[in-house]
């Protein structure tokens, strides 16, 4: 019954209209607990070209320069090639993220341009106004070459 939960995206939700649970997962690596992930969408029906928030609630602390540094590794996981492009999306995570410590909160959202903006403590903390690097960002979680097919499923509701 994910789709009868109302959103707990905070500010967020402003570029989600009727937002609600799609489905939630947890992520862990080595038996590490890393974070719980929540997907959200309007009237809780997922679709990539449509807006969309993801909240990623830390369960460890980072810094916010190694979550970036991690999101470009995903990327080029996933086929992104090295270069300016990918140099300048991760300057610009690096900014944005900050460090987290165990139960904060990112919450990325895909509004209705394309965009990727980014929340943290209930307001915005930065965008990045580029199609090219929301549709790389968000397949890190939600795309078919996610390292995590599992979450996934979880989060698209593939499995309920």
């Amino acid at each position: 019954m994910p789709t009868t939960s109302r959103a707990d995206i905070g500010a967020a939700a402003k570029v989600v209209p009727a937002a609600s649970l799609v489905g939630e997962g947890r992520l862990t690596f080595l038996g590490f607990r890393i974070f719980d992930a929540e997907l959200y969408a309007p009237s809780g029906t997922y679709d990539p070209a449509k807006p969309f928030a993801l909240k990623l609630t830390y369960l460890r602390s980072f810094k916010g320069e190694a979550i970036a540094k991690r999101t470009e590794k995903e990327m080029l996981r996933q086929g992104m090639p090295k270069g300016a492009t990918l140099n300048g999306w991760t300057r610009d995570m690096a900014r944005i993220f900050p460090n987290v410590s165990p139960g904060q909160s990112i919450i990325g959202a895909r509004d209705n341009k394309g965009h990727t903006l980014f929340y943290s403590g209930g307001r915005r903390i930065g965008s990045i106004k580029d199609k090219g690097f929301t549709k790389r960002f968000f397949a890190i979680w939600l795309g078919s070459n996610t390292n995590d097919p599992a979450l996934r499923s979880r989060l698209i509701g593939a499995s309920s």
